[in-house]
């Protein structure tokens, strides 16, 4: 979203510059709300790349409110409102903006949820423990980020929430994003049907391929994780390599898709803040960009929940809270598995043994994982593993 901001400026005409960006900042100015932090100011708006580490929480609600496809009383039932954040994605650039790690946080996770402001006025009391994903719904955009705050100990600065018609929006944007699928996914809850092989993915069909969770891996909400780092990967080489950063209408027609359908923080939604992050990102190799689920284990008091795992999460938190790049080990996940052309994953550490630094082909030595923690580089091709749902 934010590197089109940059490029639109870099690649078009004078003219063209000035009409796109008059509407992207009218469009910005719509779709802001105010964010509630434990930390401090974020760092002022700067047309330069922006210093230090970034963290921005990006949240997927599941509101049925004003999405297509999405109009009946059932429907309405199910996820009205803010909705539920059933995606959120942590993305951490580090400070010399030569890798990032991006962490998803299940939405089945039970976890201390801190006192939220209600957008309404009030607050919403802390809960000692409480289901992650109910936390959009009582707070806003305030309280997921607040509660990711409580739970690694950063600073997080930046947010932004994008709904089902978002994700279709930006998938059509960039003319479809190529997925492979290692076996056929049949998914009537969310219309999907998919046979083995490569396909192209745009609009609807995107939508439900990032909603699918009983048609991959096991079924589960952390199989879903896996099978959207797919997407996500796949999305991030497409805008790499397809052009989309040298052809202006593509980028304009994404920066546009993007700003029409994310909620922003306030100290997000302006458009030197984006330029400043896409600048941080742009020699960023897609090989040092990595993409885990937030490590967990199955809740002794909540069935069918998870809670953190105490071992390999302290891992995870600290090499967020120190800066430092990681080393994946484990598996892609339960959703996922790599591409027959990809080359076998590193020897795994074992697990619950503590990480050590090991050196890497450039830059400062990383932080090997545990094998628990499961995840993908964005520059590796995986397939998702289709479970056939009967209707």
């Amino acid at each position: 979203m934010v590197a089109t901001v940059v490029a639109v400026v870099a690649v078009a005409s004078v003219s063209v510059v000035a009409i796109a960006i008059g509407q992207l900042s009218s469009t910005v100015a719509s779709h802001t709300v105010h964010l509630a932090r434990v930390g401090g100011s974020a760092p002022p708006p700067s047309i330069d790349a922006i210093k230090g580490v970034v963290n921005l929480l990006i949240v997927g609600s599941d509101t049925r409110k004003d999405q297509a496809g999405f109009q009946d009383a059932a429907d309405q039932a199910a996820s009205s409102g803010a909705g539920h954040n059933d995606v959120t994605i942590l993305v951490h650039i580090a400070a010399d903006h030569q890798s990032a790690l991006l962490v998803s946080f299940p939405r089945d996770l039970m976890i201390p949820i801190p006192a939220c402001p209600d957008p309404s006025g009030g607050t919403y009391r802390a809960s000692s423990i409480a289901m992650f994903n109910a936390t959009l719904g009582r707070g806003g955009l305030s309280c997921p980020v607040l509660t990711i705050e409580k739970l690694t100990g950063l600073d997080i600065p930046y947010a932004a929430s994008i709904d089902f018609d978002g994700v279709a929006a930006m998938a059509d944007a960039v003319g479809g994003v190529t997925v492979c699928v290692a076996t056929p996914i049949h998914d009537p809850n969310v219309g999907l049907d998919l046979t083995a092989g490569e396909h192209t993915i745009s609009g609807a069909t995107a939508r439900a391929f990032l909603r699918t969770r009983h048609g991959v891996g096991d079924g589960s909400d952390l199989g879903r994780i896996s099978n959207q780092q797919i997407y996500l990967s796949a999305l991030a080489r497409t805008v790499k390599s397809s052009g989309v950063l040298t052809n202006p209408l593509k980028l304009y027609g994404l920066a546009r898709a993007a700003t029409s359908n994310m909620q922003l923080s306030d100290t997000l939604a302006h458009l030197d803040t984006m330029a400043g992050i896409a600048l941080a990102l742009k020699n960023m190799p897609l090989s040092n960009v990595a993409m885990i689920q937030y490590p967990v284990g199955s809740s002794p008091l909540y069935p069918n929940r998870v809670v953190p795992s105490p071992a390999a999460d302290a891992v995870v938190t600290t090499a967020l809270q120190n800066d430092q790049r990681v080393q994946l080990t484990g598996t892609t996940g339960r959703g996922a598995e790599l591409a027959p052309k990809q080359s076998s994953p590193p020897p795994p550490t074992p697990s619950g043994v503590s990480a050590t630094p090991t050196p890497t082909s450039s830059g400062p030595a990383a932080v090997a994982l545990p094998d628990t923690v499961q995840g993908q580089s964005a520059d590796q091709q995986t397939c998702s593993k289709g479970r056939i749902v009967r209707g």
